[in-house]
Protein backbone atom coordinates (compact mmCIF):
# COMPACT_ATOMS: atom_id res chain seq x y z
CA UNK A 1 0.00 0.00 0.00
CA UNK A 2 2.51 2.34 0.92
CA UNK A 3 6.54 2.08 0.19
CA UNK A 4 8.58 2.22 2.97
CA UNK A 5 10.37 5.31 1.80
CA UNK A 6 7.44 7.83 1.71
CA UNK A 7 7.07 10.25 4.12
CA UNK A 8 4.11 8.90 5.74
CA UNK A 9 6.58 5.58 6.84
CA UNK A 10 9.28 7.72 7.90
CA UNK A 11 6.70 9.63 10.21
CA UNK A 12 4.99 6.57 11.70
CA UNK A 13 8.55 5.08 12.30
CA UNK A 14 8.76 7.90 14.31
CA UNK A 15 5.86 7.31 16.31
CA UNK A 16 6.45 4.17 17.32
CA UNK A 17 10.09 4.97 18.30
CA UNK A 18 8.51 7.75 20.68
CA UNK A 19 6.15 5.78 22.04
CA UNK A 20 8.33 3.09 22.98
CA UNK A 21 10.85 5.57 24.61
CA UNK A 22 7.85 7.30 26.49
CA UNK A 23 6.80 4.08 27.80
CA UNK A 24 10.11 3.18 29.03
CA UNK A 25 10.87 6.56 30.12
CA UNK A 26 8.95 6.15 33.07
CA UNK A 27 9.73 2.09 34.06
CA UNK A 28 12.50 3.18 36.79
CA UNK A 29 10.35 4.76 38.88
CA UNK A 30 9.00 1.04 39.34
CA UNK A 31 11.83 -0.29 40.45
CA UNK A 32 14.80 2.33 41.06
CA UNK A 33 13.19 4.23 43.48
CA UNK A 34 13.17 2.15 45.97
CA UNK A 35 16.88 3.06 47.52
CA UNK A 36 15.70 6.20 48.61
CA UNK A 37 12.95 4.32 50.83
CA UNK A 38 15.34 2.24 52.67
CA UNK A 39 15.83 4.34 55.57
CA UNK A 40 12.00 5.05 56.06
CA UNK A 41 11.20 1.23 55.70
CA UNK A 42 14.69 0.98 58.01
CA UNK A 43 13.36 3.10 60.82
CA UNK A 44 9.50 2.38 60.77
CA UNK A 45 9.79 -1.35 60.43
CA UNK A 46 12.84 -2.55 62.25
CA UNK A 47 14.48 -4.24 59.26
CA UNK A 48 18.41 -4.67 58.65
CA UNK A 49 20.98 -3.94 56.25
CA UNK A 50 21.32 -7.04 55.23
CA UNK A 51 17.13 -7.62 54.82
CA UNK A 52 16.98 -4.49 53.33
CA UNK A 53 19.97 -5.80 50.46
CA UNK A 54 18.02 -8.92 49.81
CA UNK A 55 15.00 -7.06 48.84
CA UNK A 56 17.11 -5.08 46.48
CA UNK A 57 19.04 -8.59 45.16
CA UNK A 58 15.12 -10.39 45.06
CA UNK A 59 14.00 -7.76 42.10
CA UNK A 60 17.66 -8.04 40.68
CA UNK A 61 17.27 -12.33 39.60
CA UNK A 62 13.22 -12.20 38.93
CA UNK A 63 14.25 -9.54 36.65
CA UNK A 64 16.86 -11.74 34.91
CA UNK A 65 14.57 -14.64 34.57
CA UNK A 66 11.86 -11.99 33.82
CA UNK A 67 14.56 -11.52 30.85
CA UNK A 68 14.83 -14.80 29.53
CA UNK A 69 11.37 -15.54 29.23
CA UNK A 70 9.52 -12.27 28.29
CA UNK A 71 11.96 -11.67 25.35
CA UNK A 72 10.90 -15.39 24.25
CA UNK A 73 7.30 -14.43 24.78
CA UNK A 74 7.77 -11.32 23.15
CA UNK A 75 9.11 -12.98 19.91
CA UNK A 76 5.83 -15.02 19.43
CA UNK A 77 3.47 -12.43 20.73
CA UNK A 78 5.10 -8.99 20.03
CA UNK A 79 6.28 -6.42 22.02
CA UNK A 80 3.13 -4.21 22.43
CA UNK A 81 1.04 -6.47 24.18
CA UNK A 82 4.22 -6.99 27.05
CA UNK A 83 5.20 -4.17 27.47
CA UNK A 84 1.98 -2.10 28.14
CA UNK A 85 1.22 -4.85 30.34
CA UNK A 86 4.45 -4.97 32.16
CA UNK A 87 3.84 -1.41 33.04
CA UNK A 88 0.75 -1.83 34.32
CA UNK A 89 1.37 -4.84 36.53
CA UNK A 90 4.63 -2.84 37.80
CA UNK A 91 2.27 -0.02 38.96
CA UNK A 92 0.04 -2.45 41.09
CA UNK A 93 2.51 -3.97 42.53
CA UNK A 94 4.50 -1.28 43.50
CA UNK A 95 1.19 -0.15 45.39
CA UNK A 96 1.03 -3.85 46.77
CA UNK A 97 4.40 -3.04 48.37
CA UNK A 98 3.76 0.34 49.87
CA UNK A 99 1.42 -1.17 52.30
CA UNK A 100 4.02 -3.88 53.67
CA UNK A 101 4.38 -4.16 57.49
CA UNK A 102 7.43 -6.61 57.49
CA UNK A 103 10.25 -8.48 55.30
CA UNK A 104 7.96 -11.01 53.88
CA UNK A 105 5.35 -8.94 53.27
CA UNK A 106 7.64 -6.71 51.10
CA UNK A 107 9.84 -9.39 48.99
CA UNK A 108 7.13 -11.25 47.53
CA UNK A 109 5.21 -8.70 45.72
CA UNK A 110 8.78 -6.74 44.98
CA UNK A 111 9.91 -9.87 43.10
CA UNK A 112 7.13 -10.15 41.24
CA UNK A 113 7.51 -6.78 40.44
CA UNK A 114 10.95 -7.64 38.92
CA UNK A 115 9.13 -9.91 36.70
CA UNK A 116 6.88 -7.38 35.68
CA UNK A 117 9.56 -4.88 35.00
CA UNK A 118 11.52 -7.59 32.60
CA UNK A 119 8.09 -7.24 30.55
CA UNK A 120 9.31 -3.71 29.06
CA UNK A 121 13.26 -3.56 27.60
CA UNK A 122 13.40 -6.37 25.34
CA UNK A 123 9.40 -6.61 24.26
CA UNK A 124 10.19 -2.80 23.51
CA UNK A 125 13.32 -3.52 21.64
CA UNK A 126 11.77 -6.05 19.48
CA UNK A 127 9.04 -3.59 18.26
CA UNK A 128 11.31 -0.83 17.49
CA UNK A 129 13.81 -3.58 15.48
CA UNK A 130 10.38 -4.48 13.41
CA UNK A 131 10.09 -1.10 12.08
CA UNK A 132 14.28 0.43 11.92
CA UNK A 133 16.41 -1.10 9.25
CA UNK A 134 19.93 -2.61 10.54
CA UNK A 135 21.45 0.53 9.26
CA UNK A 136 19.81 3.01 11.83
CA UNK A 137 19.48 0.19 14.25
CA UNK A 138 22.60 1.95 16.29
CA UNK A 139 20.82 5.53 16.44
CA UNK A 140 17.45 4.21 17.37
CA UNK A 141 19.03 1.69 19.61
CA UNK A 142 20.74 4.91 21.12
CA UNK A 143 17.65 6.80 21.90
CA UNK A 144 15.87 4.03 23.04
CA UNK A 145 18.84 4.03 25.99
CA UNK A 146 18.65 7.00 25.98
CA UNK A 147 14.90 7.52 27.48
CA UNK A 148 16.46 4.10 29.56
CA UNK A 149 18.87 7.12 30.84
CA UNK A 150 16.50 8.97 32.01
CA UNK A 151 14.58 7.18 33.34
CA UNK A 152 17.34 6.98 35.84
CA UNK A 153 17.13 10.46 36.43
CA UNK A 154 12.98 10.60 36.88
CA UNK A 155 13.06 7.90 39.12
CA UNK A 156 15.70 10.24 41.20
CA UNK A 157 14.03 13.03 40.98
CA UNK A 158 10.38 11.68 41.62
CA UNK A 159 11.99 9.97 44.84
CA UNK A 160 13.44 13.37 45.77
CA UNK A 161 10.53 15.54 45.60
CA UNK A 162 8.33 12.57 47.45
CA UNK A 163 10.45 12.95 50.72
CA UNK A 164 12.53 16.41 50.19
CA UNK A 165 10.21 18.72 49.01
CA UNK A 166 6.91 16.97 50.10
CA UNK A 167 7.72 15.41 53.09
CA UNK A 168 6.21 12.63 52.74
CA UNK A 169 7.15 8.85 54.21
CA UNK A 170 8.39 6.04 52.73
CA UNK A 171 5.27 4.39 51.46
CA UNK A 172 4.22 7.49 48.72
CA UNK A 173 7.14 6.67 46.64
CA UNK A 174 5.97 3.25 45.59
CA UNK A 175 2.48 5.18 45.18
CA UNK A 176 3.17 8.30 43.39
CA UNK A 177 5.68 8.17 40.80
CA UNK A 178 4.92 4.63 39.23
CA UNK A 179 1.26 6.69 38.04
CA UNK A 180 3.21 7.90 35.25
CA UNK A 181 3.96 4.65 34.28
CA UNK A 182 0.39 3.48 34.16
CA UNK A 183 -0.09 6.22 31.80
CA UNK A 184 3.06 5.30 30.11
CA UNK A 185 1.75 1.69 29.77
CA UNK A 186 -2.06 2.80 28.27
CA UNK A 187 -1.21 5.23 26.09
CA UNK A 188 1.84 2.75 24.71
CA UNK A 189 -0.85 -0.03 24.04
CA UNK A 190 -3.07 2.74 22.29
CA UNK A 191 -0.35 4.47 19.75
CA UNK A 192 2.18 1.33 19.29
CA UNK A 193 2.29 -1.30 16.43
CA UNK A 194 3.98 -4.60 16.64
CA UNK A 195 5.03 -4.50 12.77
CA UNK A 196 4.73 -1.97 9.47
CA UNK A 197 2.27 -4.58 7.87
CA UNK A 198 -0.46 -4.24 11.01
CA UNK A 199 -0.40 -0.09 9.12
CA UNK A 200 -0.15 -1.60 5.74
CA UNK A 201 3.02 -1.14 4.93
CA UNK A 202 5.75 -3.15 3.74
CA UNK A 203 7.71 -5.24 5.94
CA UNK A 204 11.14 -4.27 5.80
CA UNK A 205 13.88 -6.20 4.40
CA UNK A 206 17.51 -5.36 5.09
CA UNK A 207 19.64 -7.11 2.11
CA UNK A 208 22.52 -7.97 4.38
CA UNK A 209 19.62 -9.69 7.00
CA UNK A 210 19.91 -12.89 7.99
CA UNK A 211 17.20 -16.18 6.77
CA UNK A 212 16.63 -16.75 10.43
CA UNK A 213 14.90 -13.25 9.97
CA UNK A 214 11.83 -14.76 7.63
CA UNK A 215 8.79 -14.62 9.75
CA UNK A 216 7.22 -18.22 10.49
CA UNK A 217 4.48 -19.53 13.35
CA UNK A 218 6.25 -22.52 13.46
CA UNK A 219 9.30 -21.94 16.23
CA UNK A 220 8.56 -23.61 19.35
CA UNK A 221 9.77 -21.93 22.97
CA UNK A 222 12.45 -23.97 22.95
CA UNK A 223 13.42 -23.82 19.23
CA UNK A 224 14.11 -19.95 19.75
CA UNK A 225 16.24 -20.61 23.14
CA UNK A 226 18.50 -23.10 20.84
CA UNK A 227 18.84 -20.67 17.93
CA UNK A 228 19.90 -17.63 20.50
CA UNK A 229 22.23 -19.70 22.96
CA UNK A 230 24.01 -21.82 19.84
CA UNK A 231 25.08 -18.47 18.58
CA UNK A 232 28.27 -18.18 20.21
CA UNK A 233 28.57 -14.67 19.57
CA UNK A 234 25.22 -13.52 21.57
CA UNK A 235 27.03 -15.30 24.23
CA UNK A 236 30.08 -13.61 24.32
CA UNK A 237 27.96 -10.35 24.03
CA UNK A 238 26.53 -11.61 27.28
CA UNK A 239 29.34 -11.91 28.67
CA UNK A 240 30.59 -8.39 27.54
CA UNK A 241 27.22 -6.63 28.59
CA UNK A 242 27.26 -8.34 32.10
CA UNK A 243 30.64 -6.73 33.00
CA UNK A 244 29.51 -3.73 31.60
CA UNK A 245 26.67 -3.41 33.76
CA UNK A 246 27.89 -4.42 36.84
CA UNK A 247 30.65 -1.02 36.18
CA UNK A 248 27.03 0.90 35.99
CA UNK A 249 25.74 -0.03 39.07
CA UNK A 250 28.75 0.12 40.74
CA UNK A 251 28.51 3.46 39.68
CA UNK A 252 25.02 4.13 40.32
CA UNK A 253 25.06 2.23 43.77
CA UNK A 254 28.16 3.37 45.19
CA UNK A 255 29.68 6.41 43.65
CA UNK A 256 27.22 8.89 44.72
CA UNK A 257 27.54 7.68 48.37
CA UNK A 258 31.32 8.12 48.43
CA UNK A 259 32.15 11.11 46.12
CA UNK A 260 28.82 13.37 47.99
CA UNK A 261 30.00 11.59 51.42
CA UNK A 262 28.02 12.61 54.30
CA UNK A 263 26.19 15.73 52.47
CA UNK A 264 24.70 12.75 50.34
CA UNK A 265 22.74 11.12 53.20
CA UNK A 266 22.10 14.21 54.57
CA UNK A 267 19.71 15.11 51.57
CA UNK A 268 21.55 18.12 49.37
CA UNK A 269 23.81 16.54 47.97
CA UNK A 270 21.66 14.10 46.73
CA UNK A 271 20.32 16.39 43.97
CA UNK A 272 23.91 16.31 42.40
CA UNK A 273 24.09 13.14 42.00
CA UNK A 274 21.50 13.35 39.01
CA UNK A 275 24.85 13.99 37.18
CA UNK A 276 25.86 10.61 36.63
CA UNK A 277 22.40 9.00 34.81
CA UNK A 278 22.01 12.14 33.27
CA UNK A 279 25.69 11.60 32.03
CA UNK A 280 24.69 7.78 31.17
CA UNK A 281 21.43 8.90 29.06
CA UNK A 282 23.84 11.07 27.04
CA UNK A 283 26.84 8.40 26.77
CA UNK A 284 23.97 5.57 25.43
CA UNK A 285 22.66 8.56 22.54
CA UNK A 286 26.20 9.17 21.46
CA UNK A 287 27.49 5.66 21.25
CA UNK A 288 24.16 4.56 19.38
CA UNK A 289 24.96 7.37 16.78
CA UNK A 290 28.61 6.73 16.69
CA UNK A 291 28.19 2.84 16.34
CA UNK A 292 26.21 3.82 13.02
CA UNK A 293 27.19 6.97 11.25
CA UNK A 294 31.04 6.85 12.42
CA UNK A 295 32.07 2.83 12.82
CA UNK A 296 28.93 1.50 10.03
CA UNK A 297 27.65 -0.74 12.32
CA UNK A 298 31.25 -1.84 13.64
CA UNK A 299 30.06 -2.29 17.30
CA UNK A 300 32.48 -3.91 19.25
CA UNK A 301 34.71 -1.21 18.37
CA UNK A 302 32.56 1.35 19.74
CA UNK A 303 32.12 -0.53 22.65
CA UNK A 304 35.63 -1.19 23.55
CA UNK A 305 36.34 2.61 22.94
CA UNK A 306 33.96 3.60 25.15
CA UNK A 307 34.78 0.76 27.86
CA UNK A 308 38.30 1.39 27.48
CA UNK A 309 37.49 5.32 28.64
CA UNK A 310 35.29 4.46 30.95
CA UNK A 311 38.12 2.94 32.94
CA UNK A 312 40.08 5.78 31.96
CA UNK A 313 37.58 8.16 34.34
CA UNK A 314 37.18 5.51 37.11
CA UNK A 315 40.88 5.90 37.46
CA UNK A 316 40.59 9.44 37.40
CA UNK A 317 38.11 9.58 39.96
CA UNK A 318 40.21 7.37 42.19
CA UNK A 319 42.98 9.81 42.19
CA UNK A 320 40.80 13.20 42.48
CA UNK A 321 41.36 14.48 46.15
CA UNK A 322 38.14 14.91 48.31
CA UNK A 323 35.79 17.73 47.63
CA UNK A 324 37.70 18.40 44.13
CA UNK A 325 36.03 20.41 41.98
CA UNK A 326 36.31 18.62 38.86
CA UNK A 327 35.24 15.46 40.77
CA UNK A 328 31.32 16.61 38.80
CA UNK A 329 33.32 16.26 35.71
CA UNK A 330 34.40 13.22 36.25
CA UNK A 331 31.19 11.98 37.51
CA UNK A 332 29.57 12.67 34.00
CA UNK A 333 32.07 11.38 31.95
CA UNK A 334 32.49 8.21 34.01
CA UNK A 335 28.72 7.75 33.44
CA UNK A 336 29.04 9.54 29.84
CA UNK A 337 31.57 6.10 28.88
CA UNK A 338 30.16 3.45 31.65
CA UNK A 339 26.77 3.05 29.09
CA UNK A 340 27.41 1.97 25.52
CA UNK A 341 24.34 -0.30 25.77
CA UNK A 342 22.67 1.60 22.45
CA UNK A 343 25.31 -0.86 20.55
CA UNK A 344 25.24 -3.50 22.63
CA UNK A 345 21.81 -4.47 22.46
CA UNK A 346 21.51 -3.39 18.68
CA UNK A 347 23.44 -6.53 18.16
CA UNK A 348 20.74 -9.27 19.03
CA UNK A 349 19.02 -7.94 15.71
CA UNK A 350 22.50 -7.71 14.13
CA UNK A 351 23.50 -11.19 14.74
CA UNK A 352 20.23 -13.32 15.00
CA UNK A 353 17.50 -11.04 12.51
CA UNK A 354 14.44 -9.56 13.71
CA UNK A 355 13.04 -13.06 14.22
CA UNK A 356 14.59 -13.46 17.39
CA UNK A 357 15.72 -10.48 18.50
CA UNK A 358 13.46 -10.06 21.60
CA UNK A 359 14.87 -13.83 22.57
CA UNK A 360 18.56 -12.38 21.64
CA UNK A 361 17.67 -9.32 23.99
CA UNK A 362 16.57 -11.23 26.85
CA UNK A 363 18.97 -13.06 27.10
CA UNK A 364 21.56 -11.08 27.00
CA UNK A 365 19.88 -8.93 29.56
CA UNK A 366 19.92 -12.09 31.64
CA UNK A 367 23.53 -12.11 31.32
CA UNK A 368 23.91 -8.57 32.32
CA UNK A 369 21.97 -8.58 35.16
CA UNK A 370 22.92 -12.17 36.84
CA UNK A 371 26.71 -10.87 36.50
CA UNK A 372 25.28 -7.44 38.41
CA UNK A 373 23.96 -9.25 40.72
CA UNK A 374 27.43 -11.26 42.28
CA UNK A 375 29.35 -8.39 41.18
CA UNK A 376 27.84 -5.80 43.61
CA UNK A 377 28.03 -8.21 47.23
CA UNK A 378 31.53 -8.59 46.14
CA UNK A 379 32.00 -4.56 45.63
CA UNK A 380 30.70 -4.12 49.58
CA UNK A 381 32.71 -6.85 50.74
CA UNK A 382 35.93 -5.35 49.08
CA UNK A 383 35.21 -2.33 51.00
CA UNK A 384 35.09 -3.93 54.52
CA UNK A 385 37.67 -6.38 53.89
CA UNK A 386 40.14 -3.15 53.10
CA UNK A 387 39.08 -0.53 55.42
CA UNK A 388 40.90 2.71 55.81
CA UNK A 389 41.66 4.01 59.30
CA UNK A 390 41.89 7.84 59.77
CA UNK A 391 42.45 10.39 62.88
CA UNK A 392 39.73 12.78 63.94
CA UNK A 393 39.58 15.10 66.22
CA UNK A 394 36.42 16.01 68.67
CA UNK A 395 35.57 19.27 69.38
CA UNK A 396 37.56 19.28 72.96
CA UNK A 397 40.26 18.81 70.93
CA UNK A 398 40.76 14.93 71.71
CA UNK A 399 42.51 12.35 68.76
CA UNK A 400 41.05 9.12 68.07
CA UNK A 401 41.93 6.59 65.18
CA UNK A 402 37.91 5.69 63.59
CA UNK A 403 38.41 2.69 61.25
CA UNK A 404 35.53 3.48 58.15
CA UNK A 405 34.44 0.97 54.77
CA UNK A 406 36.98 1.70 51.90
CA UNK A 407 34.25 3.36 49.18
CA UNK A 408 37.11 4.86 47.51
CA UNK A 409 37.71 0.85 46.56
CA UNK A 410 35.30 1.35 44.21
CA UNK A 411 36.72 3.14 41.16
CA UNK A 412 39.35 0.59 40.61
CA UNK A 413 36.91 -2.00 40.83
CA UNK A 414 34.56 -0.53 38.18
CA UNK A 415 37.90 0.42 35.83
CA UNK A 416 38.41 -3.12 36.52
CA UNK A 417 34.94 -4.30 35.07
CA UNK A 418 35.23 -1.95 32.18
CA UNK A 419 38.46 -3.66 31.30
CA UNK A 420 37.31 -6.86 31.35
CA UNK A 421 34.07 -5.49 29.06
CA UNK A 422 36.45 -4.22 26.56
CA UNK A 423 38.64 -7.61 26.08
CA UNK A 424 35.77 -9.26 25.84
CA UNK A 425 33.90 -7.03 23.37
CA UNK A 426 36.78 -7.83 20.72
CA UNK A 427 35.58 -11.10 20.48
CA UNK A 428 31.86 -9.92 18.99
CA UNK A 429 33.39 -9.12 15.44
CA UNK A 430 30.68 -10.06 12.90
Amino acid sequence: MAARTTRDFRSTQWRMLLATMFCYLFYYTGRQTIGFAFPGIELELGLNKKQLGLLGTALLWTYALGQVINGNLADRFGGRRMMSLGAILSCGLNWVVSFGTGFQSLIVPWSLNGYAQAMGWAPGCKLVSNWWSRDERGFTFGWLVFAAGMASVLSYVTSLLVIDVYQLDWRWIFRLPVLMMLVGGVAYYLLARDTPSELGFDPLSDGDEQALASPTEDDTVWDRYRVVLSNWRIVVTGFAIGFQNSARYGLLIWVPVHFLGADYKQGGGRWVSVILPLGMAFGALASGWISDRLFAGRRANVITLFMLAAGLSALGMYALPAGSPWGVVALFCCGFFAYPQAPFFALAPDLLGRRYAATGVGIMNAFAYILTGLSEPFIGWMMERFPIHRMVTDPAGVASRVTEDNTAIVFPIVAGLCLCSAAIAQLIRR
